[in-house]
């Protein structure tokens, strides 16, 4: 019988082209010393286990997440347990946590809001439905909000960016993006919440409406749209974009990989079928073009914050080298303000420093390519958790996420108000 509704399970997925993730299991790995961080290096380089590196490796006081298909399971355990790595299993089966997740959704989806004052911001949402949700706030405040599309992506959507300004030419600005990985779901989710925060605040929040009065601040809340749409109707599991690659079944670059900043170096992979493939050339996606080409012909941008998920940290430049940030002393004490407004609210943990020194050795990353552009308060969050729910934060974190993040996004920008250069 059992095996019977397993049949037809896969059948049922078969159909509706939608991958299933049945048995998976996410497993935290803790190495003791250097040699068994090297080990876990080289278990996330073995191609034939097919495996997912959710968190991958920094140093020996961080622990590894690895998303490992049921058909790898023993043969990565027996493999930890011969090199005495220890491992424990932080998501038991992933299909189950994701299922959870689509009800949750299906039972939160009521009829198409009306305003953005009724739009769902506990709730995860299509991305016809925050394309929709920006149309509706550019609608309700004309005087404040506008859409900008700067581009299309490889499978033809708009690449829309919300501009918030009072008017003004060329005015000082600060970039925020979500949503570049496209599983990293309460970004994009945050975005949205932010969007609706500063029309609700300017006029009644000081700092922000000061900062508007004098600055713009530009919001790209679906960075990548191919990927964000893929996520929902095939691949949960999807991080980078869809453009296909020549010679290989596996589609897609790292878009936080992509960029001319020490690319294709260290830190990103050669290899199309990686989760960090870094792409046949810097800006290759059209998804990074479009903001590389909008920057450039802005030329005014101030602070640049692109917004991941997960892990709980405030990074600034650089990844892919040792060598300090010009800036590295005014960055890192806005970071440890930022963090310290952050953790006022839940008290949410997290920690700071450059890319390199706090998560890992990554080139071709944005923010790298941003501050090598003069763009000094250059910044990547990656929000909650730290792992117990990874990609699949529960919908009911979206707005203490969003809020509490938000705390931190205004110290980076009343500091970038408060210190032109």
């Amino acid at each position: 019988m059992m095996r019977g509704l397993l049949a037809l399970t896969a059948l049922f997925v078969a159909v509706l082209g939608k991958d299933t993730f049945e048995g998976h299991q996410v497993l935290r790995i803790s190495a003791k010393d250097e040699a068994q961080l090297a080990l876990i290096k080289d278990l996330e380089d073995m191609i034939e286990f097919n495996l997912d590196v959710w968190r991958g490796v920094s140093d020996v006081a961080s622990p590894v997440d690895i998303r490992v298909p049921f058909e790898s399971l023993q043969s990565v355990k027996i493999y930890l347990e011969s090199q005495g790595i220890d491992y424990f299993i932080m998501i038991k089966d992933l299909q189950v946590m994701l299922d959870e997740q689509q009800k949750e959704m299906e039972n939160a989806r009521v009829a198409q809001p009306k305003n953005t004052d009724s739009f769902d911001y506990k709730n995860y949402h299509t991305i016809d439905e925050i394309y929709s949700f920006q149309d509706m706030l550019v609608a309700e405040n004309p005087n404040l909000v506008s859409k900008i599309v700067i581009g299309q992506s490889y499978e033809g959507r708009p690449l829309n960016v919300l501009k918030f300004s009072t008017g003004g030419t060329n005015r000082r600005a600060i970039w925020i993006d979500t949503g570049i990985h496209s599983r990293e779901w309460v970004t994009q989710a945050s975005g949205t919440w932010f969007a609706k925060k500063i029309v609700t605040d300017y006029g009644t929040d000081p700092t922000l409406t000061a900062i508007l009065n004098n600055m713009d601040i530009y919001l790209e809340i679906v960075t990548n749209p191919d990927g964000f749409a893929y996520t929902h109707s095939s691949n949960r599991m999807w991080r980078k974009t869809r453009k296909p690659n020549p010679g290989y079944s596996c589609a897609g670059v790292d878009p936080n990989r992509n960029w001319d900043a020490a690319f294709g170096s260290a830190g990103a992979s050669g290899y199309p079928c990686s989760e960090t493939y870094h792409g046949p050339y810097a800006h290759s996606e059209s998804e990074v073009r479009s903001i590389v080409d909008f920057v450039k012909a802005h030329g005014n941008i101030k602070a640049f914050v692109s917004i991941h998920a997960y892990s709980q940290m405030l990074l600034y430049p650089y990844g892919y080298t040792r060598t300090p940030a010009q800036d590295q002393v005014e960055l890192h004490n806005l970071a440890k303000k930022a963090i310290t407004n952050l953790a006022s609210m839940y008290g949410t943990s997290y920690r700071y420093g450059s890319i390199i020194n706090v998560i890992y050795q990554a080139s071709g990353s944005t923010v790298d390519w941003t501050y090598n552009q003069g763009i000094k308060y250059s910044y990547t969050f990656e929000l909650r958790d730290t792992g117990r729910y990874g990609f699949l934060l529960p919908a009911s974190q979206i707005v203490p996420t969003a809020s509490e993040t938000w705390l931190a996004l205004m110290a980076i920008m009343d500091h970038t108000y408060n210190n032109p250069y």
